[in-house]
């Protein structure tokens, strides 16, 4: 159950704030509130919160800023509010590290759907009941363990978020394949409805920028493939 789990919401709007803060709450959320960027990082460093909810336009310090500040330090889920006008700044928000993002205006329920399945991701797998041995994949000088969410590249080990695990994860499991954007959209994210292919799309490149950027190949028009 998510209900108790802390949440960070960092949004200038008072009405806004508050309606999200009590919309949260009246599921079971512990909401701290802040009103700029600054004095959300303060409290975010005070007490790590399981979510991160960041409005993009904050001052002092803005929402892609403070994003990056937290993938620096943590890696806590960060979910961006953004304006339906500011797709770039989106993409910035999902280059420093954010792992998903919701429009304005949005819906109770959509921005509740979308922290439940960020704490879904973010909880640690449950320990199969008869141990087995650890499986390591390799794909030249890339290695990965399914059971240990755990990847090398030349012995060294790679410091991947919770989506970027998640995203090598599903390519392992079926290298030579392609996943179109659609596919890792419902498996990666949750999603059970159409969502936004640009979230694949940066966090795949990051994910690249780690493990090789001739390892995962574009498929034009389909997805993404792992190359065997």
């Amino acid at each position: 159950m998510d209900a108790g789990r802390d949440i960070l919401l960092v949004e200038d709007d008072e009405l806004i704030r508050e309606a999200t803060r009590l919309t949260l709450e009246q599921r079971g959320y512990h909401v701290r509130t802040a009103a700029d960027g600054l004095t959300g990082l303060a409290l975010f460093r005070e007490r790590h919160p399981d979510v991160a909810v960041l409005d993009i336009m904050l001052p002092g310090l803005n929402g892609v800023s403070l994003a990056g500040r937290i993938r620096e330090e943590s890696g806590v889920p960060v979910l961006l509010i953004s304006a339906r006008n500011d797709p770039v700044d989106v993409v910035m928000g999902l280059e420093a590290g954010a792992d998903d993002y919701v429009t304005k205006p949005f819906d109770g329920p959509v921005l509740v759907a979308r922290i439940r399945s960020l704490l879904r991701r973010a909880a640690p797998a449950a320990p199969a009941e008869q141990p087995t041995r650890s499986t390591r994949l390799r794909f030249g000088d890339l290695e990965f363990c399914p059971q240990s969410l755990t990847a090398t590249r030349d012995g060294k080990p790679l410091a991947l978020t919770t989506t970027e695990l998640k995203l090598l994860s599903e390519f392992a499991a079926a290298p030579g394949t392609v996943l179109s954007r659609d596919l890792l959209l419902e498996r990666v994210w949750d999603y059970a409805w159409s969502g936004d292919t640009r979230v694949v799309d940066v966090h795949v490149q990051r994910l690249r920028a780690k493990v090789g950027r001739e390892r995962i190949e574009t498929v034009r028009g389909f997805g993404y493939k792992l190359r065997p």
